[in-house]
């Protein structure tokens, strides 16, 4: 279930009523009039399924709501009530399976901001990498992965292609690409002061690295493993199962793959660096194509789903 407090101005309140009470899926109305002050206007609350949400939300919008006075949505962990389940039972399909289309929009924008702590995070992540590479050490990669933010600008950017929003699209591409180079350009100093201190070596490097040779050896797994992370990251985002972006950050080689291109650079070992750079730009269009078709495809099974839910509605 999802809490929607609005505040409406006193000569909207009746219409966002009787929308509210139209959309199959709502309950728990409250309405405080002449509560708030900044901006002034009634207070609204509802509860609303899931499934229903972004239907609302849209509605709420088309009212101009959002500009004339406030939407917040809040998840509810924990709903006692009789009427909350009814609500749910009554809205079409199943709240694992909505997508709100809003709130998926003001998530990735968050996580595709280019800010200090993501550049952070994307610099210890392929340092990590770097030490993962040269050791040959799985786990170092695994712990890389989980590490690297990159995921939150790729879903931007899927978000972006398919709600053709051009500004949230700009966001993510400067994310990705400040991200990775940064991260890079930093990681290539990361490995000389390593080589500096005799941690690190050009026989490491040059080695039979059986653990992570995949990582500069792209083939045709890696766009199908790139793809399958793609669409699951996309589901984990929509559907607020974000445990499942734990699998997504395991499943995929993008910052180790940037920190074998990095630290082959610094050696002068250019095969493994471009081998490296086909892997990550591999990686990322198998992401963005799968994270984009998986949103197309929710896209299309709720238009679908309300045309049938509205013609069986009684009078239709």
């Amino acid at each position: 279930m999802l809490h929607l407090r609005l505040i409406t101005p006193p000569d909207t309140t009746d219409d966002v009523l009787r929308l509210i009470d139209k959309t199959v899926g709502t309950t728990h109305l409250a309405v405080v009039p002449g509560a708030a002050r900044n901006p002034a206007g009634d207070v609204v609350m509802c509860d609303v399924a899931r499934e229903a949400g972004d239907e609302l939300i849209a509605g709420l919008r088309e009212l101009g709501i959002d500009e004339s006075g406030s939407i917040a949505v809040e998840n509810i962990d924990l709903s006692l009530s009789q009427r909350a389940d009814k609500a749910e039972e009554d809205a079409p399909g199943e709240g694992a399976d909505a997508v709100i289309w809003e709130q998926l929009t003001d998530a990735t924008h968050e996580e595709s901001t280019l800010s200090v702590t993501y550049l952070a995070f994307m610099v210890i992540a392929t340092m990590i990498a770097a030490c993962g590479v040269v050791l040959d050490n799985a786990i170092l990669i695994v712990g890389a992965m989980a590490v690297g933010p990159d995921f939150g600008p790729v879903a931007g950017l899927c978000t972006s292609l398919v709600r053709r929003a051009p500004r949230l699209a700009l966001r993510s591409l400067v994310a990705l690409l400040v991200g990775f180079l940064v991260s890079m350009v930093v990681t290539v100093g990361f490995s000389a002061f390593m080589d500096a201190v005799h941690l690190f070596s050009d026989a490491q490097v040059e080695a039979d690295r059986p653990n992570t040779s995949f990582i500069y050896n792209p083939d045709w797994f890696s766009f199908v493993v790139a793809v399958l992370a793609g669409a699951a990251g996309t589901l984990s985002l929509t559907s607020a199962k974000s445990g499942a972006l734990v699998g997504v950050a395991i499943s995929v080689t993008t910052v180790p793959a940037a920190a074998n291109a990095a630290v082959a650079f610094s050696y002068d070992e250019y095969r493994q660096a471009w081998g490296s750079t086909e892997q990550l730009l591999l990686n990322l269009l198998g992401i963005v194509l799968a994270g984009t078709l998986t949103l197309l495809a929710q896209k299309w099974f709720w238009a679908r789903k309300k045309r049938a839910t509205a013609a069986a509605a009684p009078g239709a």
